[in-house]
């Protein structure tokens, strides 16, 4: 299926003022933006306009009842100067599956990878040629009824923008286990979606966390604060006497791309991996018997974020320099050589950006 993508060029572009050897994540942003409005039951005027602001009603729904969902992706060039995505299609699958928990309407993913591959064709030019830097992607919908009552909205805004990232955690993190505060449910709950208020509710044990003097929170389950969940904004991953160890997707943990392209990779490289509860005692158990190897964390931002240390009740995991770990380096070296074209992609994963050729 193809749509009429109306686009509208920035007269002057802003990129000549972007320093791509110093780029502070998540405040630069590229010259264009993808916008379609969904209305009487349907997508309506899909186009692609100049990036900027736009105007909200006071009593837009989802500043008052959060009907709000996201996806976060990254396009890359190849070694040969190829623009590129990661499995793409995953992402608005994911999509999806956030707009049906959170009773929104789907946007139709031939739409948005139409909208993605135009939209990023447009601004090719905007994606670092460094590496470990890559062209930012946020894909979001949110409601727009002007409505003060507890319902659906009717109308909603889906946009697309852009802007380029140098790397998210360029050291190790130190984590703490929290036990008074969850991420999400572990059933029932939107902790498999990608929503907005998931994030709201995770700024207060981080900043917590951050005055412990701690970069991030582990996550632990809602119901006994015993089981492992998620870190930070990320999936997670332990090497525990050389298996390869994370949480098994319980309702409450993020079904993260990253990870499953992890979970994908390792055992096709020798390597034994498990999806299964893990228990904090578990890990505690673990580090005192000298067998806890690796955590690192994983995600489209970071990719993988290696953990220097995890607390945990007053009692702190120090874990072996980055130098001296296999896992962890391996598989991100794996996953930023398919993006950079030096390692063979065996799976189909990576897709070229189609650009103008996707409206012919």
């Amino acid at each position: 299926m193809k749509f009429n993508i109306k686009i509208t060029k920035a007269q002057n572009s802003q990129l000549e003022q972007v320093d791509f050897d110093n780029i502070p994540f998540g405040r630069v942003f590229s010259d264009h933006m993808f916008v379609a409005d969904y209305k009487d039951g349907e997508w309506q005027s899909p186009r692609i306009v100049p990036f900027g602001r736009f105007e909200m009603h006071p009593a837009a729904m989802v500043l008052h009842y959060g009907q709000a969902i996201f996806e976060g992706m990254k396009a890359s060039k190849s070694h040969d100067g190829t623009p590129f995505f990661l499995r793409p299609e995953m992402h608005a699958k994911r999509l999806n599956n956030s707009a049906r928990r959170m009773c929104m309407p789907e946007v139709p993913e031939d739409l948005f990878l139409e909208a993605l591959h135009t939209l990023v064709d447009l601004d090719s030019d905007w994606i670092p040629p460094q590496e470990g830097s890559a062209l930012y992607i946020r894909p979001y919908m949110f409601a727009m009824d002007e409505f003060i009552g507890v319902k659906p909205s009717a109308t909603y805004r889906f946009i697309i923008f852009t802007g380029p990232v140098g790397p998210y955690y360029p050291k190790p993190v130190s984590l703490i286990a929290d036990t008074q505060f969850a991420r999400a449910a572990v059933q029932g709950g939107t902790g498999e979606a990608k929503v907005a208020g998931n994030y709201a509710a995770s700024l207060l044990p981080a900043k917590l966390a951050n005055e412990k003097g701690y970069d991030q929170v582990m996550w632990l389950d809602s119901r006994e604060f015993k089981y492992i969940q998620e870190v930070g904004t990320m999936n997670i991953f332990f090497v525990i006497d050389g298996t390869v160890v994370t949480p098994k997707l319980d309702g409450g943990i993020l079904p993260g791309i990253t990870r499953d392209t992890i979970l994908k990779l390792l055992p096709e490289h020798g390597y034994k991996v498990e999806e299964r509860p893990i228990a904090i005692d578990e890990l505690v158990d673990a580090y005192k018997a000298g067998q806890l190897q690796e955590v690192f964390g994983s995600g489209t931002a970071a990719v993988v974020a290696h953990v220097s240390k995890v607390a945990y009740d007053g009692f702190e995991m120090e874990l072996p320099p980055v130098e001296d770990r296999k896992v962890g380096p391996f598989i991100k070296a794996q996953i930023d050589g398919m993006r950079s074209g030096k390692i063979e992609d065996k799976h189909g994963w990576i897709v070229p950006v189609q650009g103008q050729a996707v409206n012919a």
